[in-house]
């Protein structure tokens, strides 16, 4: 019954410029309509019309015979009782293959809507990784899907046009489909923002009818470039509805006053002409300061190259792009323009290279146990604009436009971002929050005795690439101290939300936030805390949500009502004197004491207890009948004022260096003071609080670390 169907599709590859085996596809065709007999569309079509639309597409982008089949039998196993074995066995493993990995694309269910996004961004990313063909056939089904979105509920309308925003244009982009691009994010508008979309729709009609303009353009540059004897192609166009309306939009823009609508693009044969013509078209109109971009020196990454000019004439701004015939078709096609020099799968071959972004992304998502930084990572690597810089060698290296010269040190080698302790551009010393031009060379000043990345570059820096490998120099370096600081942090949060692991399960309250985050005990939470790589914000309603369940269990159970911490000031008690009751303790502020200290504890006159290291010289000479024993109670939760002396050779940021690593561990400073020693040495008195001795030493020995100190001690 799908006869004609099938004969009327089968006219599109018999027509392509590729050679593809009709025969083949014929079959796969009729596998598929007899495999979908039945079923129909929401249109209320036969669906069998559904992959054979999907295929036209890819035919169009000259995709390879193993694609094309594929995408004809691309819902067989989903949607069918068809398996992969039959797949292969009645056409090949390879596009059994091809079928699976876009079938698994779709196949999971997770509990939440953001599981499920991050999955589906990780599953495509390995997709793409593995064979780009799969990728190609799920963006032609999205394509086709967008076609017919009519027919969908009003909210699956919406729902399907914002994810084609947010994934599948970005991604059609980055693969450099433009004209696939364009289509998908024209169609979402329309269902997004439809009045916006249709003022813009008739407002370009208008345009057309009343411009007569770029006609009289398009033949001046017709002649001039026959003058000079350049064979060329000469095309116009304009642009498309979504990048009007986002134009409009980010800029506060009236249509009237976007004055780039239209652009000519100039077709020739070699690299050479495309800089003669450059030089043509700037004799032939007013070039535009700055407005110059010479994406054949450097590449766009998604392997677009071409020239872009913005040149004026009678007052009207437009653009000009000069490119080769094979430019031309790569920045039609994108990565698809690669099949039409390869057949079968590619290997290690440039193509490769073109997806190395792909790894990479997945290299970095590898590291982040937060599904929204995944999110967030995916959407910045596949929108951001790009910046050209290079080394002081010449050597170009490309980054998003808003990067810091911290982004610029993690992007030439994990080791230089990490002994790095300064930074010039164009020979000039500069903050490491400075930012980057086209054009600009970095140097990047670094020291063997750099103590490493610090915490703060985690909120300065703004490629993912930097902040994993700055959270990985934590995680490996520092798991001691991040185990201590994400524990203290986590209990400072919890008491304050009123939560007590003591009176729960600690294993039933944490055990959702360790599997979600892939980690295996409450020291890997801790850590992970601690380097960046988990947010108390983020898993702090869950805690909250689930102590709340564990506790209305127990008083179902008929269990003793828990006790509620209720969170307390920070004390400088916390010590229990042995064979007394309530009388008044204080800590003794000629030698401070802090949990770890052997301590003693001497009756005073009118004023109880006070608390003094057992060493501490003010109890010589005292009365033996006026000691007492004490000793601490449990402080883990508690902090205690303590006072450290820091020696070191005087410098402009000594201070903030100090202060710096305090608020990277997460210390509270009561005091600072200054004071000049001799030959050129400064002496820092600190009064800060801690938990306990222990901590007091980590305090210590991360000031050690710090350039120029010499000396760390207790007074």
């Amino acid at each position: 019954m799908y006869d004609q169907l099938i004969t009327e599709f089968l006219k599109v590859p018999a027509e392509s410029n590729a050679r593809y085996d009709i025969e083949k596809i014929r079959q796969a065709a009729e596998f598929a309509a007899l495999s979908h007999e039945g079923q129909l569309r929401k249109s209320g079509e036969p669906y069998i019309i559904h992959p054979l639309e999907v295929a036209k597409i890819l035919i169009s982008y000259e995709m390879d015979d193993a694609c094309i089949i594929a995408s004809l039998l691309h819902d067989v196993i989903e949607d069918t009782a068809v398996t992969k074995e039959e797949v292969a066995r009645r056409f090949s493993p390879e596009i059994a293959e091809l079928v699976d990995g876009v079938t698994k694309l779709g196949r999971i269910n997770y509990t939440s809507k953001e599981e499920q996004q991050v999955e589906n961004l990780r599953k495509m990313l390995l997709a793409m990784a593995k064979d780009i063909r799969v990728i190609m056939i799920k963006l032609a089904d999205r394509l086709h899907n967008m076609r017919t979105l009519e027919y969908q509920t009003e909210e699956k309308k919406r729902s399907k046009a914002m994810e084609t925003l947010e994934v599948y244009a970005p991604l059609a982009h980055r693969l450099g489909i433009q004209n696939l691009k364009s289509e998908l994010e024209d169609i979402a508008l329309k269902y997004i923002d439809p009045i916006g979309y249709d003022e813009i729709v008739n407002d370009l009609e208008v345009f057309h009818e009343n411009n007569e303009r770029f006609d009289r353009i398009k033949s001046m540059i017709t002649e001039s470039l026959e003058k000079e004897g350049i064979q060329a192609t000469t095309e116009s166009r304009i642009k498309h509805i979504y990048s009007i309306y986002r134009k409009m939009f980010n800029q506060n823009k009236e249509f009237d006053e976007i004055y780039d609508l239209y652009a000519f693009r100039i077709i020739v044969d070699k690299t050479t002409e495309c800089y003669n013509v450059l030089g043509l078209m700037h004799d032939l109109f007013t070039a535009i300061p700055g407005r110059l971009k010479d994406y054949i020196a450097t590449p766009k990454p998604n392997m677009y190259q071409s020239l872009h000019t913005t040149v004026s004439f009678e007052g009207y701004l437009f653009e000009i792009q000069i490119r080769t015939r094979e430019m031309h078709e790569i920045a039609e096609l994108g990565i698809a323009a690669h099949w039409k020099y390869k057949t079968g799968r590619f290997g290690k071959d440039p193509l490769d290279e073109k997806l190395s972004w792909v790894r990479k992304l997945l290299e970095v998502q590898s590291d982040m146990n937060d599904g929204d930084d995944f999110i967030k990572t995916f959407k910045i690597d596949l929108f951001a604009d790009q910046v050209f810089v290079s080394t002081p060698k010449g050597d170009i290296i490309t980054l998003h436009s808003d990067s810091t010269v911290i982004d610029f040190a993690y992007a030439i080698h994990t080791q230089v971002g990490n002994k790095m302790i300064g930074a010039k551009i164009n020979g000039r010393i500069v903050e490491l929050t400075s930012r980057m031009h086209n054009g600009d060379v970095v140097e990047i000043i670094t020291s063997e005795s750099s103590g490493g990345p610090s915490r703060d570059w985690l909120n300065l820096v703004k490629t993912n690439e930097a902040k994993a490998k700055i959270r990985n120099w934590f995680k490996k370096e520092k798991r001691e101290e991040n185990i201590f600081f994400g524990k203290s942090s986590l209990e400072r949060e919890l008491k304050s939300n009123l939560i007590n692991p003591a009176n729960v399960s600690e294993q039933e309250l944490f055990a959702p936030v360790l599997t979600r985050y892939g980690l295996e005990t409450m020291d890997d939470l801790y850590a992970a805390i601690g380097y960046g790589a988990v947010s108390i914000s983020k898993i702090m309603p869950r805690l909250k949500t689930d102590y709340s369940k564990l506790i209305r269990k127990q008083a179902e159970q008929e269990q003793p009502a828990p006790q509620i911490v209720r969170p307390r000031k920070k004390t400088t008690g916390g010590v229990v004197v042995d064979d007394i009751d309530n009388c008044l303790v204080r800590l003794a502020g000629c030698c401070v004491p802090v949990p770890g200290d052997e301590i003693v504890g001497f009756i005073t006159r009118g004023s109880g207890v006070s608390v003094h290291q057992a060493n501490c010289p003010h109890l010589k000479g005292i009365e033996p009948g006026r000691l007492v024993k004490v000793h601490w109670e449990d402080t883990e939760n508690e902090y205690f004022a303590t006072t450290l002396t820091v020696d070191a050779l005087n410098r402009i940021d000594l201070l903030a260096d100090i202060s710096s690593a305090l608020a990277n561990m997460h210390i509270m400073t009561r005091g600072l003071s200054m004071q000049m020693m001799a030959h050129g040495d400064v002496r820092v008195v600190l009064n800060i609080e801690v938990h306990s001795l222990s901590h007091l030493e980590i305090v210590a020995k991360r000031l050690r670390k710090i350039k120029d100190i010499l000396k760390v001690e207790r007074s």
